[in-house]
């Protein structure tokens, strides 16, 4: 069961609903950016499961790039079958949501290669901000099932703590990994942008 892709704004290159009938010469002089995501759900019968969200935000000018991680707890549980069948959902309103940077995701790459079993021996890592301390964890597990737990704790000024966590299984670690050594690229060097000379006319 594939579930939406929930999407909190920047850009976006769908285009139901609307008219796509432009001309060539349109179609070349326009670029169409988005950002590009994934996502992860894990719903349970026991409605304590959760949804792991990532947005990658390549470097450009002298901005840095990062991934913009969210984690959200399991909502509803879902009911019925078929056609009628209703999803579980999702608190997306109260998500938690962390931006990592290079150092960041080298620091869980590591784990996912098997260079180190959980991001700086257990203590993760730290962002601090005026508003909330945020910690991120991301720990090799055996039992009770092979996997990886990512876990990231927040405490804002008034004391409150919000918590949420998500175990990738093997095969999701995986393809973690790989979109994480992929993304590299474009957060460190950004995407290339090639300039026609000038005078040059669009195809």
């Amino acid at each position: 069961m594939r579930y939406p892709i929930p999407v909190f704004g920047g850009w976006s290159a769908r285009t139901e609903g609307k008219d796509t009938s432009m001309n060539a010469t349109k179609q070349t002089e326009q670029t169409v950016r988005y950002r590009a995501t994934d996502a992860y759900i894990h719903p349970n019968m026991k409605g304590t499961g959760s949804a792991c969200r990532l947005e990658l935000h390549p470097a450009h000018d002298d901005t840095s790039g990062s991934i913009f991680l969210t984690l959200a707890a399991q909502k509803t549980l879902g009911s019925g079958q078929g056609a009628g069948r209703v999803l579980p959902t999702f608190d997306w309103e109260n998500r938690l949501v962390v931006k990592l940077d290079r150092s960041d995701l080298s620091q869980i790459l590591q784990v996912l290669r098997g260079m180190q079993e959980s991001v700086r021996d257990g203590k993760g890592l730290f962002h601090r901000s005026a508003r909330a301390c945020t910690v991120i964890k991301f720990t090799h597990q055996i039992e009770p099932h092979p996997g990886y737990v990512l876990a990231v704790s927040r405490k804002s000024e008034d004391g409150k703590l919000t918590q949420c966590w998500f175990v990738f299984d093997v095969d999701e670690a995986f393809s973690l990994m790989l979109t994480l050594e992929q993304a590299m690229l474009y957060i460190c060097l950004g995407i290339p942008l090639v300039r026609p000379p000038a005078g040059a006319r669009s195809a």
